[in-house]
């Protein structure tokens, strides 16, 4: 018998969630076959069987979450006992009610919850030991706690013959409440007001969640903000796009350009394309290579796939491979190569519209720079005024490895390449 352990898909990968099982038991399995695809803190991945077999059974089903190298499910390859119970999971069915009123699953019952299930029940305050389960075997599965969680509580009361049913927990009487509970009650929002929504996190927004916490709580951020007059380089951009779309190439844009005079500056500021170690007394960690994650919106929330060796490559060449990262990332189908081993990334709203943000450092990484809109102002040029575009590029920089005078340093090295664009382009 051939345990399935929850594979380790990403370097901050803690648990997986498992969104489509490809095969179903007494299925055969071959060598290379799509087996299940697992949603990450990062992105949705195909898994393929590395052993050939029967698949026996399936121990996290669909929807629901397991830690990195807990088996998901178990293959059979002629190598099992014989004994009919070997290498299974014998689940007991929960004892049924009685005929009139019902009583609540025991405690040994109710551990057939998932992690998610329980973590779900736990943030919407539903006790799992009176939730009757509709799954396999009466497992409580996550189907059942978002109906309690969007059910009206006045409709979890059946009717007194009626004794549960599946996904329904009997309500309890209402304790004396104190004058203070009552006035409490009158000003706090709970999960069963009227007009809240609970909207349980998936796994990606759970990481995030727990990462950039960690990161504002542990890391001594301080940000450092510079205006770039990027008049010339958003004439240069229209020219180049012209000659690019009349070849036929893919066109680039605002961002490709920044993450080009970014990567320039970092090599020439390497100070800034760093990272802080424990080590010791503590260490600076110098990165020879630059290599840019570049923060994206999709469906599964927040993803920071990697221009690697950015400093090498042309903004045509970063334009190409940040097109293909972003189409990647909306199908979903961005790999742990694809966003691993960032030194410095580059978060852009400009194109939402937003002047200027400033942004939370990625850990183990130095350095963010949260890029603006390129904004119309009236600006003096030569003793008149005149209005030219002008962006605004915020730092945000590891105090404990980045000084204040570094990073002002940085920021002007890049601002000068911002405004002088074909220092970007050669």
């Amino acid at each position: 018998m051939i345990e399935i352990l929850m594979p380790r898909l990403s370097d901050t990968m803690e648990e997986g969630a498992i969104s489509a099982w490809h095969k179903k038991p007494g299925d055969p399995v071959e060598v290379g076959d799509l087996l299940v695809e697992i949603e990450t803190d990062k992105a949705t991945m195909e898994y393929e069987a590395y052993d050939a077999g029967v698949l026996q059974d399936i121990v996290v089903p669909e929807g629901d979450v397991a830690q990195i190298g807990a088996v998901i499910a178990r293959l059979a390859d002629g190598t099992e006992d014989p004994a009919p119970d070997s290498g299974r999971t014998v689940v007991p069915h929960p004892t049924p009610p009685p005929e009139t009123g019902g009583t609540a699953p025991t405690r040994r019952e109710r551990l057939f919850a998932t992690p998610l299930v329980r973590r779900l029940a736990r943030e919407n305050g539903i006790d799992l030991d009176g939730v009757v389960g509709s799954g396999p075997g009466g497992r409580v599965v996550r189907a059942d706690i978002e109906a309690l969680i969007a059910r009206p509580a006045r409709e979890t009361d059946g009717g007194a013959d009626a004794g549960p049913q599946p996904g329904t927990v009997p309500a309890p009487a209402p304790a004396p409440a104190s004058a203070a509970e009552d006035r409490a009650s009158a000003t706090t929002p709970g999960p069963d007001r009227a007009g809240t929504t609970a909207v349980p996190f998936d796994s990606v927004r759970q990481v995030i969640s727990r990462r950039l916490t960690e990161s504002s709580a542990s890391v001594p951020h301080f940000s450092v903000t510079v205006v770039a007059d990027v008049e010339e380089l958003l004439t240069l951009r229209a020219d180049v796009n012209a000659r690019l779309a009349d070849a036929g190439r893919p066109t680039v844009s605002v961002n490709d350009l920044v993450v080009r005079a970014t990567a320039v500056a970092l090599r020439e500021h390497p100070g800034i394309n760093a990272s802080y170690s424990p080590e010791g007394r503590g260490q600076t960690l110098l990165h020879e290579r630059v290599d840019i994650g570049v923060a994206m919106a999709s469906d599964a929330g927040l993803v920071v796939p990697v221009v690697a060796g950015a400093d090498r490559k042309t903004a045509s060449q970063i334009a190409v491979e940040s097109k293909e990262l972003a189409a990647r990332a909306r199908e979903r189908r961005l790999t742990p190569a694809d966003m691993a081993g960032a030194t410095f990334t580059i978060s852009n709203l400009g194109m939402h519209g937003v002047e200027q943000f400033t942004a939370i450092i990625n850990p183990p990484e130095g350095a963010i720079l949260a890029v603006g809109a390129a904004l119309p102002e009236p600006v003096a040029v030569d003793g008149a005024v005149q209005v030219r575009r002008r962006v605004r590029c915020t730092l945000s920089a590891d105090h404990r490895i980045i000084d204040g005078a570094s990073a002002a340093q940085f920021l002007a090295t890049l601002r000068g390449l911002l405004e002088r664009p074909l220092l970007v382009l050669a």
